[in-house]
C-alpha cells in the first residue's frame, strides 16, 4: 500500500510517499517540501530514497500550484518514483481544524468535506489549503480512498479549566467557543520520539513541546496527555508567528478596528495575514529573512526576533508551573529544528528549571535528533525532527483497511 501524505501549512506543503508494508516504520519512497508559498522565490525540494535531490525555484502563488509541482516531481522520468498516479492506493491529509465535529481521524466523505469547509472560518490559513488538496486528488484519482487527520484531536484530553475561555458560558454552549489547540499530530509524535531518544517512557514524564515554524505552538504534555496548548479556538492564538498576531489585548484589537474603520473580515485578515513577524519587521514572515535583516542591523527585524524568543520562554515557564515541573523541553518544526540561535536564546537563564544547556553542542546543529543539555542537567532539552506524515499515513492505513 503506497500512501501519499499531504501536509499543507500556511506557507508550505510537506509531502511524503510511503510504502506501508511495515506500518511501524514504513519505507519512504520520496519526500519533499514546497516553501515560501505566496512569497517571492518559492522553492520545491524533492528527495528520493536513494538520496537523489531535485530542486526547483518558481513563483508559487498558492497551494494548488504547489500540489501540481509535487505530482509532477513524483511522476518525473528523471527523479520520480511512480509511473502512474494509480500506484497511489490512498491519500492522507493533515487538516488543521475539526471543530466540534471530529475527535478522531476520518474517512473522507461528502459530509466530512462539508464539515471541513464549515471550519474554514476557524482556520482560514489552513483548512482552505487542506480542502484543496482533497479536491485535487479527487479530480486526478477519482476513486482513491482519502483520510483526514486533524490537528485538534490530540488536545481533546484538556480539561475545562484549560480549554474554556472567560466569556459568557452560553457561547460555549451555543457555538462551542473553546480552546481546541493545533499541531496535535506533531506534538504527540515528537514527545514520544524525544523521550524514546533519551530512554524514557513518555507516559511517565512532563514534556513541553515547542513546535516552531511559520505556524508555532507550545504544548504541555503530562504522562502522555495534552493538558494545555498555546493555540486556541483558531490557530491565531498563542505565540507570535509568521503572519499571525498570537496573544494580544482584545481591547487593542477593538480600538484599532474602530480607528481604522475595519470590517470583521479586515480585522481577521490583519491578525491572520498581516501581523506576527511580517507585521513587526515589515520585511518577511520567514524567520530566515528576519535573522538576515537583524544581522544587517535592521531594528524592526531585531524587535521581531526578540519578541519571538521572549514569548516562547514565557510559555515554557507557564507550562512548567501548570504541570508542577518539567522533565524535558523539546524543539521541532522548521525553526525549532534549524534555528540554532533561537534554541540557545530560549534556553538562556533557564537554570532555575534545571536546564544546563550545552551551547557549544548546539552550534550549527540543524535537522538532527539530539540531546542539547549536559549530562548532569536535571531537565533535558532535545531537538527532534517531526514526522507528522508518518502518523498521518498510519491513521490512513488503519482507517482505509477498516472500510
Amino acid at each position: 500500500m503506497k500512501i501519499l501524505v499531504l501536509n499543507c501549512g500556511s506557507s508550505s506543503i510537506k509531502y511524503q510517499l510511503l510504502d506501508m508494508t511495515n506500518s511501524e516504520t514504513a519505507d519512504l519512497l520520496a519526500k519533499g517540501l514546497v516553501e515560501r508559498i505566496g512569497i517571492c522565490n518559492g522553492e520545491l525540494t524533492h528527495k528520493t530514497s536513494d538520496d537523489k535531490k531535485h530542486t526547483l525555484t518558481a513563483d508559487i502563488p498558492d497551494h494548488t500550484k504547489g500540489i501540481d509541482l509535487i505530482l509532477e516531481a513524483l511522476l518525473s522520468p528523471e527523479h520520480g518514483v511512480i509511473k502512474s498516479v494509480e500506484e497511489i492506493s490512498s491519500v492522507g491529509h493533515r487538516v488543521a481544524h475539526g471543530g466540534q465535529y471530529f475527535k478522531e481521524s476520518a474517512f473522507v466523505t461528502e459530509e466530512v468535506k462539508d464539515r471541513i469547509e464549515e471550519c474554514i472560518e476557524l482556520a482560514p490559513l489552513h483548512n482552505p489549503a487542506n480542502l484543496k488538496g482533497i479536491l485535487a486528488m479527487e479530480k486526478l484519482i477519482p476513486n482513491v480512498p482519502q483520510v483526514v487527520v486533524f490537528d485538534t484531536s490530540f488536545h481533546q484530553t484538556m480539561e475545562p479549566k484549560s480549554f474554556l475561555y472567560g466569556l459568557p458560558y452560553e457561547y460555549y454552549e451555543k457555538y462551542k467557543v473553546r480552546r481546541y489547540g493545533f499541531h496535535g499530530t506533531s506534538h504527540k509524535y515528537v514527545a514520544k520520539k524525544a523521550c524514546k531518544l533519551v530512554g524514557w517512557d513518555w507516559k511517565d514524564k512532563k514534556v513541553i513541546s515547542c513546535h516552531l515554524g511559520n505556524g508555532a505552538s507550545v504544548a504541555a504534555i503530562k504522562n502522555g496527555k495534552s493538558i494545555d496548548t498555546s493555540m486556541g479556538f483558531t490557530p491565531v492564538e498563542g505565540l507570535m508567528m509568521g503572519t499571525r498576531a498570537g496573544n494580544l489585548d482584545l481591547g487593542a484589537l477593538l480600538f484599532i478596528a474602530e480607528k481604522e474603520d475595519l470590517t470583521i473580515q479586515d480585522t481577521n485578515n490583519m491578525i491572520n495575514k498581516r501581523s506576527g513577524l511580517l507585521g513587526i519587521s515589515g520585511i518577511s514572515s520567514d524567520m530566515r529573512d528576519i535573522e538576515k535583516a537583524k544581522e544587517e542591523g535592521n531594528e524592526r527585524a531585531t524587535y521581531a526576533f526578540e519578541m519571538f524568543i521572549y514569548r516562547v520562554k514565557k510559555f515554557i515557564g507557564a507550562y512548567s508551573a501548570a504541570m508542577g515541573g518539567v522533565d524535558m523541553v523539546l524543539f521541532t518544526g522548521g525553526i525549532g529544528e534549524n534555528g540554532c540561535e533561537i534554541r540557545s536564546r530560549v534556553c538562556e537563564n533557564m537554570e532555575y528549571l534545571g536546564i544546563d544547556f550545552d551551547a557549544e553542542l548546539n552550534k550549527g546543529k540543524r535537522g538532527v535528533d539530539l540531546e542539547l543539555t549536559k549530562p548532569e542537567s536535571r531537565t533535558k532539552v532535545v531537538m527532534v525532527s517531526t514526522n507528522e506524515e508518518l502518523v498521518i499515513a498510519q491513521d490512513t492505513q488503519k482507517i482505509v483497511s477498516a472500510q
